[in-house]
């Protein structure tokens, strides 16, 4: 069986927190790998009150520069620091983010105590790959300021059926590695074809959509995903303030859901004003879309 995704929701709120909801945080756990989007204030106790470690962070994706997505990187970082992490963090985010980082460490980490490679996205596409999964990025639109969306794709797998072997008579062992490649193997001077003895497990695509106007090209970059997470700062009762300040309803994620052909959306980035009717909030989503929730902080999503 593959290896789990974790999805575990460190902040849930809009631009101003709630006693409920804390600034953006998405931790993305996969094997070894662990991959925050965004770090809105008070992320690092967050991941106390969730039981995880932050010295397990491998990676940090940036969506762009605004207070309540990256106000808690100067506090992450000097916990790691104190705690004498000795990873090589990858911090990735929208074009302006290697200005944005010194400024950063100038101001409020003289003594930068870790290593951290950072790299700006000044184009779509993949930008980091493995053998089990590569991210990618797409530019969307938010008031005109650098800012990205985020996939996450684990990649199709090539399995060996243990019932097949037990049929063919042919024993587990090193013997077997080009199967797992896709091609026929010759074992005791007989030959035995990878279709016969293999198949293909699908991967899995998890989309993470925060700030931005609705546009049509949004359904192309999350199209199939396993897993939709969108923000939602307005229900359709607001679309023109929505759009005035950059933002989608929870009516259009479900729409670009729909269109896109996802699995499930989840509603984050949800403002205060919504939160006596969630409800509400998310009924406008299923309109267009019902596998459809409103997610909270400490929210654990696990996809197998």
């Amino acid at each position: 069986m593959a290896s789990e995704i974790k999805i575990t929701f460190l902040g849930t709120s809009a631009s101003i927190p709630s006693s409920k909801r804390n600034h953006t945080g998405i931790l993305i756990t996969y094997k070894s790998e662990n991959i925050l989007v965004d770090c809105g204030e008070g992320i690092q106790r967050q991941f106390r009150r969730a039981r995880l470690n932050p010295g397990n962070l491998s990676k940090i994706l940036i969506t762009h520069w605004h207070g309540d997505h990256v106000f808690g990187l100067p506090g992450l970082f000097q916990t790691l620091a104190l705690n004498e992490y000795n990873k090589n963090m990858q911090i990735f985010g929208p074009g302006n983010t290697k200005y944005f980082m010194k400024n950063f460490i100038h101001t409020f980490i003289p003594v930068f105590k870790f290593e951290a490679d950072v790299k700006e996205l000044n184009k779509k596409g993949i930008f980091f790959e493995n053998d089990d999964f590569y991210l990618e990025s797409f530019e969307v639109k938010h008031g005109g300021f650098p800012t990205n969306a985020y996939n996450f794709v684990l990649k199709d797998r090539r399995r060996i059926d243990k019932k097949k072997l037990k049929k063919f008579g042919l024993p587990e062992g090193k013997h077997l590695a080009d199967l797992r490649k896709g091609k026929n193997i010759i074992y005791e001077g007989k030959k035995y074809l990878a279709k016969d003895l293999t198949y293909v497990e699908k991967g899995k695509k998890i989309s993470i959509v925060l700030d931005t106007v609705y546009f049509e090209k949004l359904k192309d970059f999350v199209k199939g995903a396993d897993l939709f997470i969108c923000e939602s700062s307005f229900g359709d009762d607001l679309k023109d303030m929505a759009k005035e300040h950059g933002h989608l309803t929870s009516g259009q994620a479900g729409m670009i859901a729909k269109k896109a052909k996802a699995k499930k959306l989840i509603l984050t980035h949800i403002s205060q004003r919504y939160e006596p009717k969630l409800k509400e909030l998310e009924g406008y989503a299923k309109k267009y879309f019902k596998e459809v929730s409103v997610a909270k902080d400490l929210d654990k999503i696990v996809i197998k």
